[in-house]
């Protein structure tokens, strides 16, 4: 039995401490918007926050987030600059990938109010969206940069 707090919530799982992070938020908790894209950390797809850095959590294991704090997109506020800044811009097409986008761009904008467009773009660089809308995800962090200076977060 391994117990995770994941949103601010208490769980507890009956899983074996090596079982992959992100399979025990979707198979276990339901929490299915972090996404399964690759399957080795690779394209973003399940990004998750692990005290409020943004990680792959298809390479973790619940063993290796035992005691940390969890956030999946589902747990960041609907308030969050990011978020608004998605459905502002209209930056999703089919959607798949933006769960990990979001995550990605939340971590970097709560550690870095205002990251250079270099910055952005390191972070950016490794995530894939199979649908291509890299311009759209470019305006969103732009116009999530704006609103997070505007508001302080």
């Amino acid at each position: 039995m391994i117990s995770l707090n994941v949103n601010g919530k208490d769980y507890k799982a009956d899983v074996q401490a090596d079982a992959s992070l992100l399979w025990v938020l979707r198979d276990y908790l339901k929490l299915t918007g972090t996404k399964y894209g690759c399957g080795i950390g690779e394209c973003g797809a399940c990004t998750v926050h692990v005290d409020g850095k943004a990680e792959r959590s298809c390479g973790m294991t619940v063993g290796e987030v035992k005691g940390k704090k969890i956030t999946t997109i589902e747990g960041l506020p609907e308030d969050n600059p990011v978020k608004m800044a998605w459905i502002k811009e209209q930056v999703v097409q089919c959607g798949y990938c933006q769960p990990g986008i979001i995550m990605q761009v939340a971590a970097l904008v709560s550690q870095k109010p205002t990251p250079s467009a270099d910055q952005v773009i390191s972070k950016m660089d490794d995530v894939i969206c199979r649908c291509g809308t890299y311009p759209r995800i470019k305006k969103g962090i732009k116009t999530a940069v704006q609103m997070a200076r505007k508001e302080g977060k």
